[in-house]
C-alpha cells in the first residue's frame, strides 16, 4: 500500500501539446477516475543557452522550441472550472527564479478559486538562464528554496507571519483569502538533495527522469531518509511513473514501492506530438477499463 494507507490512485500527464486539447482531456480523467492532472512550468527558451537538460538521454533541449506551456496558476483554475473533482497539481513548478510572497498568493487564490484542489510540486529549475531572466541567484538556489517552502507555507496558513532567514526578510504580513486547508507541497527531483528536501520538508515526492532501476533505488532512499526524520508514519504522496511496469501484477508491485500516485499519459513527450485529442481520450477511457476499475 501507499503511504497514505490506501489503494494507489493515479496521476494523468500531457504537455506540450495544442492547449485547446487541456479541458477535454482534464474532463476526461476525471471521469475515468484519475485522482490528479499534472501541470508543467516553463518559462521561456533562450536562443543561447549554456548546460545540458537533465531528463533526456541525451541533454539536448531543442524538443521545448516552441511547445506550448501556458502559465500553471492561469491554467489550473480554467481547468477547474471544467471539472469538480480533479485536482491539480504543478510537475514542477521552478520555485527558486519567482519571489516567495507572490507564490504564496497566486498559490492561495489558486487553491481558494479551485476548492482546495492545488497540489503545489516545486523543483530547482536545471537553466541557468531562467534564473538570470528573472533576476534570481543562481547559487544560492537551493538554500533560497528551502526558506521560500516555509514562507509559502506560513503564509498560505493565514494569519500574520514574519520571516527572518539567510536570504529573506519578512515583517509581519498576512494573505487574503487563503485556503481552507493546507496547501500540499510536493518536491521534484532526483538529487540526493531533492530527496533529503523532500523527506525533510515535503508533503511528499514527485520523480522525475528516473529508469525503472533508479527509480526504485529513489524510492528506497527516499522512505530510509523519512525513517532518518521520524516521517515514516505520516501521510506522504509519492507520485513516480511505472517506468517498465507491465499488467496489473506489475502496478500492484509498483505499489509495495510505497507509490501512492501513478503517473500516467499517452505518449513520451520527448518524442513529439503525433496524437489526435480522440486518439488521447480513448487512452483515458481504456486505461481506466483495463487498470484502474481492476485495481480499485
Amino acid at each position: 500500500m501507499g503511504t497514505w494507507g490506501a489503494a494507489m490512485r493515479f496521476s494523468f500527464i500531457e504537455s506540450m501539446c495544442d492547449p485547446v486539447q487541456l479541458a477535454p482531456l482534464a474532463r476526461a480523467a476525471e471521469e475515468a477516475g484519475f485522482t490528479t492532472f499534472l501541470v508543467p512550468d516553463s518559462i521561456c527558451f533562450p536562443e543561447q543557452a549554456v548546460g545540458e537538460y537533465p531528463y533526456n538521454e541525451d541533454g539536448s533541449r531543442d524538443f521545448l522550441e516552441d511547445k506550448p506551456f501556458l502559465e500553471p496558476f492561469s491554467l489550473i483554475p480554467a481547468l477547474a472550472a471544467a471539472t469538480s473533482r480533479l485536482r491539480f497539481t504543478t510537475y514542477v513548478l521552478k520555485l527558486p527564479i519567482r519571489n516567495p510572497v507572490l507564490v504564496a498568493k497566486s498559490a492561495a487564490s489558486v487553491a481558494v478559486l479551485t476548492g482546495n484542489r492545488l497540489g503545489l510540486g516545486v523543483g530547482l529549475s536545471p537553466w541557468v538562464e531562467d534564473f538570470q531572466v528573472c533576476g534570481q541567484d543562481w547559487k544560492t538556489r537551493g538554500k533560497r528554496m528551502d526558506e521560500m517552502i516555509e514562507i509559502v507555507r506560513g503564509l498560505t496558513a493565514g494569519g500574520f507571519f514574519e520571516y527572518r532567514g539567510e536570504h529573506y526578510e519578512l515583517p509581519r504580513i498576512k494573505i487574503s483569502p487563503v485556503p481552507s486547508r493546507p496547501i500540499p507541497i510536493l518536491i521534484g527531483g532526483h538529487s540526493e538533495a531533492a530527496l533529503r528536501r523532500a523527506a525533510r520538508l515535503g508533503d511528499g515526492f514527485l520523480h522525475a527522469g528516473l529508469d525503472a532501476g533508479e527509480q526504485r533505488d529513489a524510492l528506497r532512499r527516499l522512505r530510509a531518509l523519512l525513517r532518518e526524520h521520524g516521517r515514516e508514519r505520516e501521510p506522504f504522496e509519492i507520485h513516480a511513473s511505472p517506468l517498465g511496469v507491465t499488467g496489473l501484477d506489475g502496478f500492484r508491485e509498483f505499489e509495495e514501492l510505497g507509490v501512492t500516485d501513478c503517473i500516467v499519459g499517452p505518449r513520451n513527450p520527448y518524442e513529439g506530438d503525433t496524437l489526435s485529442l480522440a486518439q488521447k481520450l480513448d487512452f483515458v477511457r481504456g486505461f481506466a477499463d483495463q487498470v484502474i476499475a481492476k485495481l480499485g
